[in-house]
């Protein structure tokens, strides 16, 4: 009888370390640009009156073994008031070759490490080696997991925290040091808390955007030359984080072409706003750098931006990963179904 796999928030934790994540995501994302991976556009469903909205993720990747996967995802924005993740639902897992299925695992989980991972893997693609001040405005689930992405590919000296809630702030602070071994020579960050958006990103050399925030909370004019940014927050087509200006003065790259055109509110509001031409503007996925299609960071100079959506092959790739390593090390719960 076949058995389904279950993995709860705590398991998938425990079994998908961030150093993992962002080597399966790099995999994931040069699949995609290779065209060993499939996804439509997400669906959503957002029913008037209600206080959050689904969203189904379907995407197959082939190979052997090759897989079927629906991410279905509640967002609810005012759940952290509850003490809940916005983000709330399961990653169905199945196998490619006879559509049973295999696994049900935490969403909130897989989500938030594998969002700041694909981030991970963007600074490591695009920031300037040298990187050392990081600046992250957001003190949720995804300014943790990003707290804890980017110092693994970037030696980071100084990390700058801003929150419209200082507790929020403060605790995140106190989490600077990322564990695990450190460099040789190095120690943990140092953290500080800023008073404004603008004091934390003055000079920083990686900017992370980490917020429910539907009107910008950047502008151009705190960017210095030779940032990166990535731009995590808004994922629908009516919220953005970042102005037209800063759009249209840094070399954007994208998870995926054709959910930002349809679905990315800091594009889309660039384009409206007449700040970028449109298609354009975007110099390439991050899977075409991956694979050589595509080259990075052009000069030292030049402002990098990664406009992340998070995208549904991130979800497959991330429960695949996890399906495969519960059933060698025996980990999980295993039911009839």
């Amino acid at each position: 009888m076949q058995k389904l796999l279950v993995l709860s928030e705590h398991e998938v934790r425990e079994l998908l370390s961030m150093g993992e994540c962002i080597a399966v995501m790099e995999e994931a994302l040069a699949a995609l640009a290779r065209g060993e991976m499939h996804q439509p556009l997400r669906s959503v469903i957002r029913p008037e009156g209600a206080s959050g909205f689904i969203g189904l993720m379907p995407s197959y990747r082939r190979g052997a073994p090759s897989y079927f996967g629906l991410k279905e995802v509640c967002v609810f924005p005012g759940n952290p008031a509850r003490g809940l993740d916005t983000h709330l639902g399961a990653v169905l897992l199945h196998s490619g070759d006879t559509g049973e299925l295999l696994a049900c695992v935490n969403a909130a989980a897989i989500t938030a490490i594998r969002t700041a991972a694909v981030s991970a893997v963007a600074t490591k693609l695009l920031a300037r080696e040298d990187a050392k001040t990081l600046a992250i405005i957001g003190a949720g689930a995804q300014g943790r997991s990003h707290l804890e992405a980017i110092p693994l590919v970037r030696d980071i000296r100084e990390v700058r925290i801003f929150s419209r809630n200082r507790e929020h702030a403060e605790g995140l602070c106190g989490a600077a040091d990322p564990g695990g071994p450190a460099p040789p020579g190095s120690a943990a960050p140092h953290c500080t808390v800023a008073q404004s958006v603008e004091e934390a990103v003055n000079g920083a050399d990686i900017i992370v955007t980490a917020t429910n925030s539907r009107e910008p909370v950047i502008r151009r004019e705190w960017i210095a030359p030779g940032t990166h940014i990535n731009a995590v927050g808004s994922s629908i087509a009516t919220a953005r984080e970042l102005d037209g200006a800063t759009i249209a003065a840094a070399s954007l790259f994208v998870d995926r072409r054709e959910s930002t055109v349809n679905e990315s509110g800091d594009y889309l509001f660039a384009v409206r706003e007449g700040a970028i031409a449109g298609q354009s503007h975007i110099r390439g996925e991050l899977g075409e750098i991956l694979i050589g299609r595509m080259r990075g960071r052009a000069s030292r100079g030049e402002i990098t931006l990664f406009k992340s959506l998070g995208i549904a092959i991130e979800d497959l790739a991330s429960a695949a990963f996890l399906y495969e390593k519960a059933r060698d090390q025996n980990r999980g719960t295993w039911i009839p179904f």
